[in-house]
């Protein structure tokens, strides 16, 4: 299964994935220009550690999520030792700079506030990526590994991403 579309705020990134056979439109992740009930799957790797009003942005997720529809993201997880490495030294990096490190346990409050159900979570990258010489293996839960994947799926029978606080 390969990436259906891509999003992303940059131009030269749109022209580079572009070029990779990527179908790609140019936007934020905030207000995203799909329709509602779109897709079966939104993946955000990373991504939302950039992202202007992140709560925000898993709410459109959940607009174009069709019932029943995945999202799944990765983030760096600021809580685990890695995590504040990384947040510490943020500010000498070109790439995470400008990032707002999230927790894990912060992601999933917003999810299961907004209305997401079945979340689920597991980690990887318990070591400096620069110092990893195997396959690491992967593990439930967090605040161990960097990388925190949390699985969250889209009621079929209630909407989600319009509870109150969030408005």
């Amino acid at each position: 299964m390969g990436v259906g579309y891509g999003l992303d705020s940059s131009r030269p990134m749109t022209t580079f994935a572009k070029k990779r056979g990527i179908e790609v439109v140019q936007g934020v992740a905030e207000s995203l220009p799909f329709k509602g009930q779109a897709f079966d799957l939104v993946l955000i790797v990373t991504a939302l550690a950039f992202f202007n009003d992140q709560v925000q942005g898993l709410r459109e997720a959940a607009r174009v999520l069709k019932p029943g529809g995945q999202l799944v993201t990765g983030i760096l997880d600021r809580d685990s030792l890695l995590g504040q490495y990384y947040n510490l030294k943020k500010k000498e990096s070109k790439f995470s700079s400008d990032a707002r490190f999230l927790s894990a346990v912060e992601v999933k409050e917003w999810l299961k506030d907004l209305g997401y159900e079945n979340i689920e979570t597991c980690q990887a990258l318990f070591n400096k990526p620069e110092e990893i010489k195997e396959i690491e293996e992967i593990k439930q839960g967090t605040g161990e590994g960097l990388l925190a994947v949390i699985s969250a799926w889209k009621p079929f029978h209630a909407k989600v991403g319009l509870r109150s606080e969030y408005r």
